[in-house]
């Protein structure tokens, strides 16, 4: 199971939210870069980033910051938020994404992902992120009917390289992640998913890894709280 540890890009600051929510932000390096390079410096071999203000405005905001974060480090990296049309997912990809991750537009125009999963094997990833089993959009401000199953199901044979699960609930709040459901969605469709929302602990890790239903899990406050000790986290997991 890989790990990716995360940063959380609002106004060009590294921050964690507490449950999708702006305004309880808290800022965990002014210096998003160097905080990429001690991640990898750590040994983690993927690095996941979310544009926050984007994921709201529905278009690239924190770019300096992602494009800076490219050129520090030499490990893949991949993105969410405010990529909702064809010329940003290529744009991205082209400055060197390894992955980029559609959410929003999963749910308001899945034939798009098909598409650009068709045009860019591999290098296109959906993000799911439900509150109660039921998908969120638009950076989490609105609820839909639609269930995290059935949307996953949708991109079964889209060739999409992963999904990115995002229990909202517990994002950002150290409780734990929401296990089952992740598992449950893991075995539910072929594509690797990879957890989010969360771990706050090596414990939390293997549980995750054990479910032997999880490709991934993103961690990003326990990483800055030091409650997860990333070199220690790789070598448990055997990714050292």
């Amino acid at each position: 199971m890989i790990l990716y540890p995360a940063i959380d890009l609002k106004d060009g600051q590294a921050v964690r939210l507490l449950r999708g929510d702006m305004d309880t932000s808290t800022v965990f390096n002014d210096d998003p870069a160097a905080q990429a390079r001690a991640f990898v410096a750590a040994g983690c071999r993927w690095l996941h980033l979310v544009d926050l203000n984007g994921a709201f405005a529905g278009r690239p905001v924190n770019a300096d910051a992602v494009e800076a974060i490219l050129a520090a480090v030499d490990v893949p990296v991949q993105l969410g938020g405010g990529i909702r049309d064809m010329e940003t997912i290529e744009r991205w990809l082209d400055r060197g994404l390894a992955r980029v991750i559609l959410g929003t537009v999963a749910v308001e125009d899945p034939d798009l992902v098909r598409r650009a999963a068709r045009a860019h094997p591999g290098r296109v990833a959906v993000g799911i992120d439900a509150r109660g089993g039921r998908v969120a959009t638009k950076g989490w401000a609105e609820a839909t009917d639609v269930e995290a199953t059935d949307l996953a199901r949708q991109f079964e044979d889209a060739g999409v390289a992963a999904i990115v699960y995002t229990d909202i609930d517990r994002d950002g709040a150290m409780g734990g992640p929401n296990i089952d459901a992740t598992a449950a969605l893991g075995r539910a469709v072929d594509i690797p998913v990879i957890a989010s929302g969360g771990v706050a602990s090596l414990a939390d890790l293997l549980a995750l890894r054990d479910t032997g239903a999880i490709a991934g899990a993103i961690s990003g406050r326990a990483l800055y709280d030091g409650a997860l000790d990333l070199g220690e986290a790789l070598a448990a997991l055997g990714t050292a």
